[in-house]
């Protein structure tokens, strides 16, 4: 009963810290204070000085602004102009056609940004207008982006894997190795529901502009091209062992820089936006998880967690029932906070349950993950459907509607990875084998 009341109070004092806007690593540091003070009797300012200080000075979080940056410089280039007129001539023949175009744009994107809502905004910002230019069916192009805006959390370089890499002291390597498998196949089922929804409504899809030949489409994809081989490169050298995540972030950067060079669109205004929005990033995330750093601190020091962990063991719950439980909850939690709140504040939490369960917590990861994504694109604070909201002038909840068959898309990798794991073991495993 005491562990209710205290929990009780604990999330009352962070809705009331969150809710009068004060920022949210600032309010889970408020909490973790209001812990010690009332349900411990040891000091808070020295546990939080140095818990603070242990988290900040992290050598794992040096890829966080890294790939961000990196991200950055890419968002700023002429990639989103030449993207579309590279992918569009590969679709003509697929059913759907170009609607395809977010989805695979938002693939690649993702593999530089790691940023769910940079990864839809930026395609977003060239598709939309061309397929609406075309006579594409609205509901479908803004489903079908609000949807695969969400790959920019699972194919890696992925920002908040590398956060929860830090909050369960995991390898980073290894989260963005287990996410490339159930990115390519949440992206193929992307496409297959548009192949399917096309051929079921023919009409509703325009003809196709032009055919063009082998070699037209190889000319029109050549700017693709470069970006493409920066990708191979970051992510084969974290595969291949040659490179860490941090020193391949850090690769990443000077491929970007020298891209954006080439291309002409790098001057002193660019680089200085770059900087400026990659150290706002970071900055925010690194104060999210200093806050919860000592929050897990605190709440270590109450025995909350412990005895929440005792509870669920006592429910005996089968695994399958767990992760099902787990999903609705983070789905509920989705509708009110960010994805990257959500697992500071849940993991530290759940890993002894997660551990006591038997479930590996590389695979639990990308579960988490997938799971965030789904929060992505769910009423009321969806953040894909903010920014599809903000560039369309739609409904929020209209998008969330269109995006429905998405989310149900993403409900099924779900499924799919817990009844084959392999999904998201094999690669790290094949990864552990080349280092041995």
């Amino acid at each position: 009963m005491e562990d209710i009341q205290a929990t009780l109070i604990l999330i009352g004092v962070l809705v009331v810290l969150l809710g009068s806007g004060v920022w949210i690593g600032l309010g889970l540091i408020g909490v973790a204070v209001s812990a010690m003070w009332l349900f411990t009797t040891r000091p808070a300012g020295d546990a939080m000085a140095t818990t603070i200080f242990g988290a900040a000075s992290s050598w794992t979080l040096t890829a966080l602004p890294l790939f961000i940056w990196m991200g950055e410089i890419l968002f700023r280039t002429r990639l989103s102009e030449d993207m579309f007129r590279g992918l569009a001539p590969w679709m003509t023949r697929l059913p759907g056609r170009l609607v395809h175009t977010n989805i695979i744009g938002c693939a690649i994107f993702a593999a530089i940004s790691g940023s769910s809502a940079a990864t839809c905004a930026t395609i977003g910002k060239m598709t939309i207008p061309e397929l609406k230019g075309r006579g594409y069916p609205d509901a479908l192009a803004l489903g079908s982006l609000a949807g695969s805006g969400t790959l920019g959390l699972l194919i890696p370089p992925s920002i908040i894997m590398i956060v929860y890499g830090v909050a369960a002291e995991v390898s980073i390597a290894k989260l963005f190795i287990a996410g490339i498998l159930p990115g390519i196949m949440l992206a193929g089922l992307f496409m297959a529901y548009v192949a399917v929804w096309s051929l079921l409504h023919p009409r509703a899809i325009p003809p196709a502009d032009t055919r063009a030949s082998f070699g037209q489409k190889l000319w029109a994809s050549r700017q693709l091209i470069p970006v493409i081989g920066l990708i191979a490169v970051v992510l084969g050298s974290i595969y291949t062992g040659l490179a860490t995540a941090t020193e391949s972030a850090a690769l990443g950067v000077v491929g970007a820089l020298v891209l954006s060079r080439a291309q002409g669109s790098l001057d002193w205004k660019t680089l200085g936006d770059s900087i400026m929005g990659a150290t706002r990033t970071s900055a925010m995330i690194a104060l999210i998880l200093a806050g919860s750093a000592f929050l897990s601190l605190a709440m270590g020091f109450t025995g909350l967690p412990r005895h929440l962990a005792e509870w669920i063991a006592s429910l005996n719950l089968s695994p399958a029932a767990l992760i099902a439980a787990l999903t609705l909850f983070f789905i509920l939690l989705g509708c009110f906070i960010d994805g990257i709140s959500m697992v500071v504040l849940t993991i530290a939490i759940l890993l002894p349950v997660v551990q006591q369960a038997g479930f590996d917590l590389i695979w639990f990861g990308i579960f988490v993950v997938l799971v965030v994504e789904m929060a992505q694109i769910t009423p009321p604070v969806g953040f894909n459907l903010f920014v599809l909201q903000g560039m369309t002038g739609r409904s929020i909840f209209y998008i969330g509607r269109v995006a429905l068959p998405f989310f149900l898309l993403m409900v099924v990798a779900v499924a799919a990875t817990y009844l084959f794991p392999e999904i998201v073991t094999w690669l790290p495993s094949q990864m552990a084998r080349r280092a041995g």
